[in-house]
């Protein structure tokens, strides 16, 4: 699949404020989103019409395996917090992600239980989206620039971005679903 990577996408922000319960709720969904993806190549490596490294294997253009995919997007919860504090604090400066990866290229998702790693994400997850309901609506309309894509971002965009961001990685697990277990 010829998809635009992640640091080229541009984002037009333009939406109203008030649809930041969309944006929490799609946020509330990618731990089931990622546990379904992962019971379908269950699923195709115990039918035999998968390799049995299937969530382990990395594609030959370097990216990461299902099972680093997954791990990454819990990597970033803490990002994602941290804007959050941003926000609430007033600073004209969102916190900056690590743009190498290093926290995802260094946790060695190959070698763990896909299930801990399942556990982890959701209770990140569960744990962003419980803040996030806790804040007050006009909470959602305070800004701060985004440090890679030098825009102004609503709080609303925020949230937007990173469920964009989950999308993002599980459409590529998706990919890697279609290469390992529907062409074996």
């Amino acid at each position: 699949m010829n998809r635009q990577p992640w640091f080229e996408r541009k984002f037009s922000f333009d939406f109203p404020v008030d649809w930041y319960a969309d944006f929490v709720e799609r946020l509330r969904g990618m731990p089931a989103r990622a546990e379904e993806h992962v019971r379908r190549v269950f699923a195709a490596i115990s039918a035999g019409r998968a390799p049995a490294d299937s969530l382990t294997r990395r594609p030959s253009d370097t990216g990461w395996s299902i099972i680093e995919n997954v791990g990454h997007l819990g990597d970033l919860e803490i990002v994602w917090q941290r804007r959050v504090d941003d926000y609430l604090k007033g600073l004209p400066e969102l916190t900056p992600a690590d743009l190498s990866n290093r926290r995802t290229n260094e946790a060695n998702y190959n070698a763990r239980p896909i299930d801990d790693v399942l556990r982890e994400v959701r209770a990140a997850r569960e744990a962003f989206v419980s803040r996030l309901e806790s804040l007050q609506p006009a909470d959602f309309a305070r800004t701060a620039l985004h440090p890679r894509l030098k825009q102004p971002m609503r709080l609303v965009d925020g949230v937007y971005f990173s469920a964009c961001h989950d999308d993002y990685h599980l459409a590529r697990v998706a990919e890697l679903y279609r290469c390992w277990c529907e062409k074996a």
